[in-house]
């Protein structure tokens, strides 16, 4: 007995076997239960979506011999023929292989004539952007104004090459690429239905490479059953595809949580016997970091049909928010760039050293006006990141000289011209002239001085500045860090830190981080309420300077307080 493929064998013959779609099958079961069926319908989609399983459907359901409905029956001569293939009122058109204007016109000379044995002649032409312009002519009238019994289903993978006179004739419908998880539950069931064993990381595969197209997921799944002999397994499955296996790309995630280079260079160097894809493994590198972001802000949103959820937020909850946005951004950018290094692999790895040098800088609490500290981590975090993003160009113009003001009298507008808003003064153009204060750092606590010491980087550094000294002896640190910055507080980074104290001091040191109130100022603390002072000290004696003073007299203007940088000595 001829083998029939997967896609044929177990095509939907019913709208309710169809798989998505919901936004479609909606209105087609609407219309055609309430006898309202367009003459002309359109279906639109990316391969394997569904565009002609639903027009046969569709034709199935005009013709069924119990009456027009969305649940043809399936079992009548013209049911059991539409799905075989030989309804003789069923006329399917490949417009690929018929694009002249004459097999336009002699598929449209027998549109007059009533059906032979249905209850409408169906005329289902698929790929409809490959016709002539001369074709859609030819078509125009009748799509227009067909007969009663003529129902025309056009398919399209290309819509915007249809003519709008083609389009305004057509009710359209725009099938959706089908999600992942759809298609590996729908593979799961196939699989189930044949009897043959699977591993359900394998199936999930087949629906990542199908791409939203549930026939090419299909046909992969053959594929994917020859293979294997009869079993899917996932090694053997991900062999087939080239794909990476999902554990090599969570490795590198937790080495680069951990900024553990010597870990990071060992999975690549297993990864290289794979003779992987390196821009794949990349992808699924930054798809990795996507997903684990998403368990850190949105845990509902984690999509849970991959299998590996434990996983992701076991690295969710070992990896800072900030060093899965900048890995993130430093991945999109690799791949960007991967092409033009001189050998794949290098690139690569370059891609994961940048991501263990570049780390986010401290994150500063942010005060809330009158230098008290506001403990909430997320706007610490986007303290860090607004004052990492600012532009380097104003402190390289309050280095430089000034060019000099136009200080020159200007009129007040008058009462029937607009008022332009004051001119701001730039605290650039004026800095050497009014000799603000300068900042002098002050003398350094004694945890300070051994953090600035310790070959630190990264969430150890981040975590030693958040830290007040609560004990010191000399096998023993005891530390103190606020609630708010307790995320920093984990395992990996806590022994990071204590191998640091370890090797500056030359002793056993044991470290002990407890959580609670501090009762004095971290490192950041001080660093911040520093900052505040000088920041509002220069403000004062900027504000205070005669030419100031003139300039806002004279011309209105107004001290751009934010733009003030106070010159550390």
């Amino acid at each position: 007995m001829t083998y029939e493929v997967l896609a044929r064998k177990w095509r939907p013959k019913t709208f309710a076997e169809m798989v998505g779609q919901s936004h479609v099958l909606r209105a087609l079961t609407n219309a055609l239960d309430q006898n309202r069926v367009h003459h002309a319908l359109l279906f639109t989609g990316t391969r394997g979506v569904g565009k002609t399983t639903l027009a046969r459907i569709l034709a199935k359901s005009l013709n069924c011999e119990e009456g027009v409905s969305s649940t043809p029956c399936g079992k009548c001569s013209a049911c059991v023929e539409v799905d075989e293939g030989r309804f003789i009122d069923l006329i399917e058109v490949d417009a690929a292989s018929r694009t002249k204007v004459e097999d336009t016109r002699d598929l449209l000379e027998n549109v007059q004539y009533a059906p032979s044995c249905g209850r409408y002649k169906v005329y289902l032409i698929d790929e409809v952007h490959m016709l002539s312009d001369k074709s859609f002519n030819a078509l125009l009238k009748t799509l227009e104004e067909p007969p009663p019994h003529v129902k025309f289903l056009l398919a399209t993978t290309d819509p915007q090459k249809l003519p709008v006179t083609v389009l305004s004739r057509c009710l359209q419908f725009n099938l959706k690429r089908i999600p992942e998880q759809w298609i590996a539950e729908h593979l799961q069931n196939i699989m189930d239905k044949e009897g043959i064993a699977y591993e359900m990381p394998a199936l999930q595969s087949l629906a990542r490479v199908g791409d939203g197209s549930m026939r090419d997921a299909l046909s992969l799944l053959d594929q994917a059953i020859a293979h294997c002999g009869g079993k899917l397994v996932a090694d053997q499955v991900s062999d087939m595809l080239g794909t990476i296996d999902q554990q090599y790309v969570q490795d590198l995630a937790r080495a680069l949580a951990s900024a553990d280079g010597s870990q990071v260079m060992k999975v690549v160097a297993a990864l290289s016997e794979k003779a992987p894809d390196y821009a794949a493994v990349l992808d699924a590198l930054n798809s990795l970091f996507h997903r684990i972001a998403l368990a850190q802000w949105v845990p509902d949103a984690l999509d849970e049909g991959y299998g590996d959820v434990d996983a992701i937020r076991q690295l969710a909850g070992s990896v800072l928010p900030e060093d899965v946005q900048l890995f993130y951004q430093i991945g999109l950018i690799g791949r960007r760039d991967l092409s033009l290094a001189p050998d794949p692999r290098g690139g690569f790895e370059m891609v994961l050293l940048r991501m263990l040098a570049f780390q986010p800088d401290a994150a500063l609490p942010v005060t809330d006006g009158q230098g008290a500290v506001a403990k909430q981590p997320q706007q610490a975090a986007a303290a860090t990141s607004a004052s990492a993003s600012a532009p380097a160009s104003h402190q390289a113009q309050s280095d430089s000289t000034a060019a000099p003001l136009e200080t020159d009298y200007q009129p007040k507008a008058s009462a029937t011209e607009p008022v332009s808003p004051p001119p701001v003064v730039e605290v650039n153009d004026v800095a050497e002239s009014v000799g603000g204060p300068e900042t002098s750092p002050a003398p350094m606590s004694e945890w300070e001085t051994l953090v600035s010491q310790l070959p630190l980087k990264g969430p150890s550094k981040e975590l030693a500045l958040h830290c007040v000294l609560a004990e010191k002896t000399a096998n023993k640190i005891v530390l103190t860090v606020d609630a708010s910055h307790n995320h920093l507080n984990r395992k990996t980074v806590v022994e990071r830190l204590e191998k640091a104290l370890r090797t500056s001091m030359g002793s056993a040191i044991n470290l002990v981080i407890n959580v609670g109130d501090t009762g004095g100022e971290s490192p950041t603390d001080k660093r911040v309420r520093q900052k505040d002072q000088a920041h509002q000290a220069s403000v004062k004696a900027i504000e205070q300077d005669p030419l100031v003073q003139d300039l806002q007299k004279v011309l209105g203007a107004e001290v751009d307080a934010s733009r003030i940088t106070p010159r550390e000595s």
